[in-house]
This record gives structure tokens, C-alpha cells and sequence, in this order.
């Protein structure tokens, strides 16, 4: 059985995924285009990446091993549902009060779970099988790691200062939580990788 990782979460020095009013996201993410190693993107609305050889060989290598995506309503409206197809190429399970209307039924894109969020990892790991399910936004993940549910965490750390916006665990009900670690350290061009083990 796969792990239950936020996958590579970008974060800023002072700790902010996104700047103030969902600002902040150019300086974050220049990673995704100051290398020289192409990373295919499954996504018609996403281009593919460019990141150094240090960055490319860890991403390829989780991407390789996820099996399925968990996300929230409000991550798959703000993008637009990617076009209609997560870049990573699997399959996403979207957490919603409410199955968007222009999707009647699930299909190999996407997924619509209204349980909650033990539901909607126990129907990712279901998908992914004995690969991992990657957990992506902030609110996400503070409900797995809140509901005892998350295995790693990863962090993109990039070098800029945002000065204020969203953490990563928002308002996380259960502090303080322990992590072990770094399990990993890669230095790319312009991101440190890091990767935490959550103890249980």
C-alpha cells in the first residue's frame, strides 16, 4: 500500500503557499520554468515544465508513484479543472458539498466524493492501489493530518519572502504535531525538496 503525502507543496521562506488575496503564485512557482529537463504536463490548460536535473529526477520519480489525487472544490474551480485533466495524468477525487453540474457522472479525470474527507482518501487509495494518493491544498491537507490520515509531508521551500496570506495547514485544530525528518534533501535550482514523515 501506497503512502498519503501532500505531494510538493511550494512554500515560501515565511512559510506562506499563497500570497495575500491568492497573490504570490509567479514568485513561487519560477521553479516550473528555470531548468533545462522537460516535464510533460497532462493538462491542455498547463504547460509542461522546465525545472533542473536535481528537481526533474525527484518529481519524475514521485509522479511515477502516485496513483490517484485528492483536491477540493475550491483548488478544482480556481484552476479551472485544469483543463480537464490533472498534469500529473491520474486520477482526481474532489471533495464537494456538491457534484458540479457540467459533470453528471465520474469518469477516469475526475472523481466526486461528498463524504468527507476519510472518504474521499479511502476512495483515492482504492484508484491508486499499491501507489501513493497525493493530497494538494492547504485545507486538504489540514483535514488529513487532522483526521490521523497523512503518512509525509512535502515541501517545495523557494526562496522569497510573501510577507503574509495562507500556510499550509490553515487553522490546524490538533497542535502541536510532530514530524521526522528530513527524510529527503534535494537542492534544485531556485527550490530546496523537502520531505517529513508525520510521527503517529
Amino acid at each position: 500500500m501506497g503512502k498519503v503525502t501532500t505531494g510538493s507543496t511550494t512554500m515560501s521562506l515565511d512559510g506562506y503557499i499563497a500570497g495575500p488575496g491568492e497573490s504570490g503564485f509567479d514568485l513561487l512557482f519560477q521553479w516550473y520554468g528555470n531548468g533545462d529537463v522537460e516535464i510533460p504536463s497532462a493538462s491542455p490548460d498547463v504547460p509542461a515544465f522546465r525545472i533542473s536535473a536535481e528537481s526533474a529526477e525527484l518529481v519524475e520519480a514521485e509522479w511515477a508513484n502516485t496513483g490517484a489525487l485528492v483536491v477540493g472544490r475550491y483548488l478544482y474551480d480556481m484552476t479551472g479543472a485544469w483543463g480537464g485533466r490533472h498534469p500529473m495524468n491520474v486520477t482526481t477525487v474532489v471533495l464537494t458539498h456538491q457534484r458540479p453540474g457540467d459533470r453528471p457522472v465520474d469518469d477516469e479525470d475526475f472523481v466526486f466524493v461528498t463524504g468527507g474527507i476519510e472518504a474521499a482518501v479511502a476512495k483515492a487509495k482504492e484508484l491508486a492501489g499499491e501507489k501513493d494518493v497525493v493530497v494538494n491544498g492547504g485545507q486538504m491537507a489540514r483535514q488529513c493530518l487532522e483526521a490521523g490520515l497523512l503518512d509525509e509531508v512535502g515541501i517545495e521551500l523557494v526562496p522569497v519572502v510573501l510577507g503574509g496570506g495562507k500556510t499550509l495547514f490553515g487553522e490546524l485544530g490538533a497542535t502541536p504535531v510532530e514530524f521526522e525528518g528530513p527524510v529527503v534533501v534535494v537542492e534544485g535550482t531556485g527550490v530546496t525538496h523537502l520531505r517529513y514523515r508525520v510521527k503517529k
